[in-house]
């Protein structure tokens, strides 16, 4: 049955729509690819467009399409023509991938696993979960689940395989270094909450460290109770870092930056075009601990409300910021649950510093990275009178990152190629076999010309044809990766962090910074010097 159209307007542009998909059938397509010229519709016309358009494409086109695709296709396609890319339907896997994010909780086992030669590794269990309880070590192989083999697993194979509901069980058979037949565990899935204070420690010097991973809902909480923690081991001095922090809840932004301001302050403001979606958060506490200098570590992945928590404790002066310029993402979205269709995530509301920084960043053009500091033009000013930009992520107060990479250890990464995953099991391989064998009794170890030697071999096992000249010129890389790779299996995660920290150029710069300081008006001078030597020498 043919579509009836009510007026000459409306039927004008069906003989457009239909017009166009008859000349793209004879030009290939090249007037769909220019674009549409006409108007806008009222909103009768541009139902009985959209229904008239759909007709056809159910009719017409050339695969077969069933109502529930085209409807989600059309979803897609007005999300993605907002030009937001913040704004999106997220089907069901991916929105109870998203309140996974938000809670920090999912029922399984506790395990942190990686692939290694097609293996399952358990790189950590995570604390008080299932699989600590259990025994299970890192550097441990599974070679079975539920009775299975587990060779060749992908990761989302063994993701569904080792999570489920809660009070079910689930039986491993695992591989041990130095252990002559394998173990079997059952173990029983229970809720697992992963903690977004990844890692607590004191570096030496009363300094302490934090790594905060996310922004789930126990954010504040779990941060608050490290920071007591290291207070007790006599931290003077912190350094936070929320480098690779994508965010999370706008709600734990405010709580974590709450614990580092005085009452009054303000943390952030938000903009919307709805009433509701617009207020300013302002401190509502006094400062936790006072009299503690706060350095906070960010770069390229530093998102949304990692950016809210830097820029607000940079435009009070709180803390300094260290490394390379944020993500840039100043605009908040609302969650809404359609149950079992998926849920939608939609940006409702742009946020802005206390300065009234908007630090929302233009994608990079192709000769741009997303560590470009931002065009200097838009200025504000901290409560102290310092100069600040906006308009392309928080810029730190002293830029530090990783510097290029040497050319010979960039030649190396090259020859690998595809290559790369197989190198990284022959690294792990030998720090399990040294793990097997008792072979490293110490964390301080020294990385050996046999060790380097003994990789080699495993990597000529692996049929990876590489120059040895190659090799032997990107030694100290090759050392650094086995000796983080033995730290992790052999000595367990502390270990490894502490091997990481001695060569993170800007956790070092955060400690040099640290060196000799008292207050954070202390940091904040050494943190002006710095950045005037740097513009000094950039203007040379």
């Amino acid at each position: 049955m043919r579509l009836k159209l009510p007026s000459a307007s409306v039927r004008g542009r069906a003989v457009i729509v239909a017009g166009t998909l008859l000349a793209a059938l004879v030009t290939g397509g090249w007037l769909l690819e220019r674009g549409s010229t006409t108007g806008t519709f009222t909103v009768y016309e541009g139902q009985q467009l959209f229904d008239h358009v759909k007709r056809l494409v159910e009719n017409d086109f050339v695969d077969t399409l069933s109502d529930s695709v085209v409807y989600r296709k059309s979803v897609e396609g007005m999300l993605y023509e907002l030009g937001d890319p913040y704004t999106t339907f997220l089907p069901p896997d991916r929105f109870a991938r998203l309140n996974e994010s938000t809670s920090g909780n999912y029922a399984g086992l506790g395990l942190e696993t990686d692939l290694r030669d097609g293996w399952l590794i358990v790189v950590a269990p995570l604390p008080g979960g299932p699989a600590e309880r259990a025994g299970l070590q890192p550097g441990d192989r599974i070679i079975e689940i539920m009775g299975k083999s587990a060779k060749g697993w992908t990761s989302e194979e063994t993701s569904n395989a080792l999570r489920g509901k809660p009070g079910t069980t689930v039986t491993l058979k695992v591989e041990r270094p130095g252990m002559a037949t394998p173990m079997q565990f059952k173990l029983v899935r229970t809720t697992i909450h992963q903690s977004a204070v990844r890692i607590a420690s004191m570096l030496g010097d009363a300094v302490g460290y934090i790594d905060l991973k996310a922004f789930s809902d126990s954010t504040a909480k779990e941060l608050s109770g490290a920071i007591n923690g290291l207070r007790a081991q006599r931290m003077k001095m912190l350094v936070l870092d929320l480098r690779t922090n994508p965010g999370g809840l706008l709600s734990q932004g405010v709580r974590v930056t709450d614990l580092f301001l005085n009452p009054g302050q303000r943390i952030v403001s938000m903009r919307g075009r709805l009433p509701e979606a617009n207020r300013d958060f302002t401190d509502s506490a006094k400062q936790r601990w006072p009299d503690l200098p706060l350095i906070v570590l960010v770069d390229s992945r530093s998102a949304s409300a990692a950016e809210i928590v830097a820029g607000a404790l940079q435009d009070h002066d709180r803390a300094v910021i260290v490394g390379t310029p944020t993500y840039g993402k100043g605009s908040a979205q609302s969650v809404i649950s359609f149950g079992p269709e998926g849920g939608l995530k939609l940006t409702t509301a742009r946020w802005f510093t206390p300065a009234g920084r908007s630090i929302t960043r233009q994608r990079p053009s192709d000769d741009e990275t997303d560590d470009t500091p931002p065009q200097r033009h838009e200025r504000f000013r901290t409560d102290a009178g310092r100069i600040v930009y906006g308009g392309g992520g928080i810029t730190p107060d002293v830029a530090a990152g990783d510097s290029a990479t040497p050319i010979a250890e960039a030649n190396f990464i090259r020859a690998l190629g595809a290559n790369t995953p197989h190198f990284r099991d022959a690294v792990t391989d030998y720090a399990l076999y040294l793990k097997g064998i008792h072979g490293v009794t110490s964390p301080d170890f020294v990385v050996t010309p046999e060790m380097l030697e003994a990789v080699w071999t495993r990597m000529k096992e692996r049929g990876i044809d590489i120059p040895r000249s190659t090799f032997d010129d990107a030694q100290a890389l090759v050392s650094r990766l086995i000796g983080f790779d033995i730290a992790r299996y052999v000595f367990g995660s502390e270990a490894e962090f502490r091997r990481r920290a001695s060569v993170d150029r800007p956790l070092q710069k955060a400690l040099e910074l640290a060196h000799g300081s008292r207050t954070e008006s202390d940091l904040l001078r050494k943190a002006a010097m710095q950045a005037q030597a740097a513009d000094s020498i950039a203007t040379q």
